[in-house]
């Protein structure tokens, strides 16, 4: 009689990822960072020659960097350091664009086709599997795993995987398989109209920079393309225009208009298309073993290019998560945690963007002439309508995570207040043997796990603590994946071969809301807090690894 190891059906792969656009591959690359096998399933069979999404801000970067995809993607990209405001033809002071506390500040604009063969590359480089030309035409899933159809020239086949990313874009197939999905709102009245080109006129021309221009009948903007292109979008009322995509000659004559240079000449162009808006957000994002990521759970608005880079939080967000699911390092509220936060911040940002297109497309002639004469009187107020903190993604946090637990509460925390469970960990300057270095630094890929889980532990420059952190980095020693730091203001101190990282100015402990009392906090893989408490309550850690990790020694095994 065979054994159930031998009646199991056969795994294609651990993960199938559908879907080999920059999210579909990205959470691939990560899958393989965290040494999950996966395969990618695309219908294309290869690469679109023109850009679609080409801006990567500061947050994404961040997270990027933390699964080693950063700086291949920063190669083949421009990056920018100022944007170029004008309400109604009034120059307001430009925005430093980069005036954000991150490592990576200036946002980066490369194109898609640049982006999805850079991350091909590297998915090849790290073992992963690429497979085009087929299209997924069925799904179903059990308590063991997923099976999905695949058509390919004209033949059908099955694979299975113990999980599956949909990452198949906004006119995914799996979406409505899983009853997912949703009825799109439609702003009426307007179109977006745009083109990649190149650019000739009386401003620079050096990738560096961006340009945006309020005027009567909508919002333009203006943005380096990789390979020496530009790309004009205008976002404007369709009265009187042509609902097919503009030609060359359309796009220069209202770019000269919109931007006041008469001089302005588009020559070579890449693409030339046009769009109506439509929004919305599936009403969950994982449904058993099916996940959902990027526009397969989404339809984004063209505001602040917010869309591909809300994907790629998505990438990070369910790989390390699955990587944690599969090992047995996780309890199931792990997995079950990105729905609950990914969900909840995908209709936060659609709800805002929805807000930005009407303030930024739908004025009306009341709010334009008062833009225009704030932008008189308030130089800068091109930075109060970007936000630019908000833009580049750095406030994005999960107030509600099941993941969360926060035990600091009271006066001082008030007088004192630090960043919350839920809320992305913030960097720091610090000394490691006799060098500064940078407290992200032991926070991604902590001694060398993907998936660890960083343990700052703050000695508040209280001598006497010594003893309680001690007995915290113990109380965790069941879960190895969870990696201790020591952050001292005070005395020094050595337990084992955990990290000492001395910060007698108190930069890190500032930034933690910390000074004065020592303190434990939590950081995920994907830098965002996850617990803190007094240093003295090493139980109350040692309870919420349990809830979250289950028990630390049969995982380890």
């Amino acid at each position: 009689m065979s054994s159930p190891a031998a009646r199991r059906p056969t795994f294609e792969a651990e993960v199938i990822v559908v879907g080999a656009g920059p999210i579909g591959l990205t959470t691939a690359c990560a899958l393989r960072h965290h040494g999950i096998d996966c395969l990618v399933l695309e219908e294309r069979t290869e690469v679109r020659a023109y850009s679609r999404a080409n801006n990567l801000w500061a947050r994404p970067q961040e997270l990027l960097a933390g699964i080693g995809l950063r700086d291949a993607l920063a190669e083949r990209a421009y990056p920018i350091r100022l944007v170029n405001f004008f309400l109604n033809g009034t120059p307001t002071t430009p925005i430093a664009i980069d005036d954000v506390a991150s490592p990576y500040p200036r946002v980066l604009y490369s194109g898609q086709d640049v982006i999805e063969t850079t991350l091909i590359a590297a998915l090849r480089e790290r073992g992963g599997r690429l497979a085009r030309g087929r299209k997924v035409v069925a799904m179903a899933q059990d308590e063991d795993g997923v099976t999905v159809t695949v058509r390919r020239d004209g033949t059908e086949e099955t694979l299975r995987a113990r999980y599956l990313v949909a990452a198949d874009g906004a006119k995914s197939t799996l979406r409505p398989l899983l009853g997912l999905d949703f009825e799109p709102e439609r702003f009426e009245g307007c179109m977006n109209r745009q083109v990649d080109a190149k650019l000739s006129w009386r401003r620079s021309r050096e990738p560096d920079q961006l340009w945006f221009f309020y005027y009567a009948r909508g919002f333009c903007g203006v943005m380096p393309v990789w390979g020496g292109y530009h790309r004009l979008f205008f976002l404007a009322d369709d009265t009187g225009v042509p609902d097919r995509d503009p030609t060359l000659d359309e796009m220069q004559a209202v770019a000269r208009e919109v931007t006041g240079d008469e001089t302005l000449t588009l020559s070579d162009p890449q693409w030339l298309t046009h769009s109506r808006f439509q929004y919305g957000v599936s009403p969950a994002y994982a449904r058993g073993r099916v996940l959902l990521a990027g526009d397969a759970g989404h339809l984004s608005l063209p505001i602040g290019g917010q869309g591909m880079n809300a994907g790629l939080h998505d990438a990070v967000e369910v790989a390390w998560r699955l990587a944690m699911t599969l090992r047995g390092e996780a309890a199931p509220v792990v997995l079950a945690s990105y729905d609950a936060e990914r969900a909840a911040e995908h209709a936060r940002l659609s709800a805002q963007q929805a807000k930005g297109f009407r303030r930024t497309v739908y004025r009306g002639a009341v709010t334009d002439a008062a833009l225009g004469l704030a932008a008189k009187a308030i130089p800068g107020i091109g930075a109060l309508l970007q936000g630019t903190d908000d833009l580049q993604q750095l406030s994005v946090r999960y107030p509600k995570s099941p993941l969360n637990e926060d035990h600091l509460s009271g006066l001082a925390h008030l007088l004192q207040r630090g960043p919350e469970p839920g809320e992305r960990a913030p960097d720091a300057e610090v000394m490691r043997d006799g060098e500064t270095t940078s407290l992200f630094r032991f926070l991604a890929n902590p001694d060398g796990r993907t998936t660890g889980w960083a343990l700052l532990c703050f000695d508040g420059r209280d001598p006497a603590s010594a003893d309680a952190l001690r007995a915290t980095i113990a109380a965790v020693a069941p879960w190895p994946w969870v990696r201790p730091r020591l952050i001292l203001a005070g005395p020094s101190m050595e337990e084992g071969d955990v990290p000492v990282l001395s910060d007698l100015d108190g930069k890190a402990h500032g930034a933690y809301g910390l000074e004065a009392r020592p303190a434990v906090i939590l950081v995920r893989p994907d830098g965002h807090i996850a617990f803190r408490d007094a240093a003295d309550r090493p139980e109350r850690l040692a309870a919420y690894c349990r809830r979250i990790f289950g028990d630390g020694e049969a995982a380890a095994a």
